[in-house]
């Protein structure tokens, strides 16, 4: 599914979706994204979801991750295979794409959902991977 660039999390971001969350506990690393309209509303991240991506994170097995495929930033779950990944489409067809871990542009740690109170938006099958990740907004 394709997201859309919103910036470094560093530079204070205004989003709808952000107002009233502490985001100064993330490293510079992270940036944010929000979930195109292609995703619709239904399943574990929707349409105007604001992600959090944290692009010096290593890709572990199962992650959703941002990678870019034919020019545009999509985003996938991971299959990982040895030294090497299989980046499943969150939404549409399942072919799996190959790639290595230089290829993809970064993990998510975060989602945020819109309207939905000031705290973490904790959704079912959302992987953050081992490293231990910031405090709840």
């Amino acid at each position: 599914m394709r997201i859309h660039y919103l910036g470094p999390l560093c530079l204070g971001i205004e989003h709808p979706a952000l107002a009233g969350r502490e985001l100064s506990s993330y490293p510079p690393s992270c940036y944010l994204v929000e979930v195109s309209a292609e995703a619709g509303v239904e399943g574990p991240v929707i349409e105007g979801d604001v992600l959090v991506v944290d692009e010096a994170r290593a890709p572990g097995h199962a992650d959703l991750v941002v990678a870019e495929v034919e020019g545009e930033q999509r985003l996938f779950r991971t299959h990982r295979i040895g030294g090497t990944f299989r980046l499943l489409p969150t939404l549409g067809p399942r072919h799996s794409l190959p790639a290595r871990p230089r290829d993809l542009r970064g993990v998510v740690v975060r989602q945020v959902r819109a309207g939905e109170g000031a705290g973490l938006q904790g959704v079912a099958g959302i992987s953050h991977g081992s490293a231990a990740a910031p405090g709840p907004w």
